[in-house]
């Protein structure tokens, strides 16, 4: 009898050893309120997948400044780059169906895609455009797209002929969006079908993603969504959203944390399916997409971030690499207008986290990774908010020496040398277009 509740006792401690390796922090919810405090953020979403389980999911604040509509895990946040896993895993499953290969030339499967260098207009691949590795300068082209333009993906994909290299092919990461609206549209010409049609029938339909959606144009008033916030004139207000259709594949989804944790799931099932003997993409093409194609500068971090220096870090396909304590971390951030986000992986951990925020501060959905992280790998604790908060101080007052240094080389008494209305005209550019400068009211202005 006395083996019999020895052996119970330990089977009750089991059981509750494993729940609390699976329960998400204690002080999840206070830990989030306060980073929101301190990085001014209006509503954030947070969701844990552990051991192929959703563990936590939760919405915190408002959807918008001085509406009190609170957010939950089904409100829907613009996750900007994180949109690039699923222009990759798209692409996966094509390579699964023999339909392309990674390193096939995108000339091939893109007709008519140039570059301005002739060599890497013939040897850049698919593999190429997913890794940000083109020669390209950091965010080339970027005004094709930002603010909004009316310019089709294919129209900016055929501009990159005319943007001239930052460095050699394949020298350098500098990372980019438009070669991954290139990498968007091969879908469409192996296919037929439209990278939008594609993402919602071969991901989110059996994913179940129901409430993401591809723009922001499908909002409808009233709907579960939330607005974007930036800071104008040192003050947090709501901003228009920003329409980023003509660069769906680099960065258009809008999604929930509910739905986000589905995704999680999938990628550390390499793939699988939830609860189903079924696939989206092979366990072959998921460590495709996971292991290191670019290497990154791993640089020093601000000093009250030096328990986060790295001892590598990489691109992947569509996925950020490092390492922390040593575990791999796989994971992505994405911005757009009012709106910055975080995906992160630990896979020897069967550990992945979201946060969703509408407001433009990466403080705040760092604060509340590191501490759950940190949680389930038994770490020491450490307030990452005030290390957070201590960084971006940092940050701005280096950034201000540097504004203030620029100054003392200009001349203080230093005008136009011709009237103002001297440089009113049109004005051409190979790849942005035209340009008009009009004169009036003692002032330019410039419209596109």
């Amino acid at each position: 009898m006395r083996a019999h509740f020895v052996k119970s006792s330990l089977t009750i401690l089991l059981f509750s050893l494993i729940a609390s390796a699976q329960a998400p922090p204690a002080d999840l919810d206070a830990w989030v309120s306060r980073s929101m405090k301190e990085f001014e953020v209006p509503g954030i979403s947070v969701a844990i997948v552990k051991d192929g389980k959703v563990v936590s999911a939760k919405g915190y604040g408002v959807r918008k400044l001085g509406v009190r509509t609170p957010v939950d895990e089904h409100t829907l946040f613009g996750i900007g780059s994180n949109t690039k896993a699923f222009t990759t895993a798209a692409l996966a499953t094509l390579v699964d169906d023999g339909k392309l290969s990674w390193d096939d030339p995108v000339y091939q499967r893109l007709p008519g895609f140039q570059m301005y260098d002739p060599y890497v207009s013939h040897e850049m691949t698919i593999r190429d455009l997913l890794t940000h590795r083109s020669g390209m300068g950091l965010g080339e082209g970027d005004l094709l797209i930002f603010p909004h333009t009316t310019y089709t993906r294919d129209d900016i994909i055929h501009r990159l002929r005319y943007m001239k290299p930052a460095s050699s092919f394949r020298s350098r990461y500098a990372y980019d969006n438009l070669l991954y609206i290139a990498a968007g549209q091969i879908i469409p010409a192996v296919t037929g079908k439209s990278w939008d049609d594609f993402i919602r029938q071969r991901i989110f339909a059996p994913l179940e993603m129901n409430a993401t959606n591809l723009s922001n144009a499908a909002f409808k008033p009233g709907e579960n969504y939330a607005f974007p916030h930036s800071r104008l004139d040192g003050k947090l207000q709501v901003v228009e959203f920003g329409n980023l259709d003509n660069a769906a594949p680099a960065g258009a989804i809008n999604s929930s944390a509910a739905d986000m944790a589905k995704w999680m799931i999938l990628q550390l099932g390499r793939g699988r399916l939830s609860n189903r003997d079924q696939r989206l993409f092979s366990e072959k093409q998921s460590r495709e997409m996971w292991s290191p194609q670019t290497i990154l500068p791993t640089g020093e971090p601000s000093p009250s971030l030096l328990a986060l220096r790295t001892n590598f870090s990489a691109y992947g396909l569509g996925w950020g690499l490092r390492d922390y304590h040593g575990r791999k971390l796989v994971g992505h951030t994405g911005g757009v207008t009012g709106f910055v986000s975080r995906v992160m992986l630990v896979p020897e951990e069967n550990l992945g986290i979201v946060i969703l925020t509408n407001a433009e501060e990466g403080g705040a959905f760092d604060s509340i990774l590191y501490h759950v992280i940190d949680a389930y790998l038994g770490l020491p604790a450490t307030d990452w908010i005030a290390a957070f908060k201590a960084a971006k101080e940092h940050e701005e007052r280096a950034a201000a020496e540097v504004e203030k240094r620029q100054n003392t080389f200009r001349a203080a008494d230093s005008k136009p040398s011709l009237p103002l209305e001297k440089y009113a005209g049109v004005y051409a550019d190979a790849w942005y277009g035209t340009a008009t400068i009009r004169a009036g009211d003692g002032k330019l202005v410039l419209s596109c």
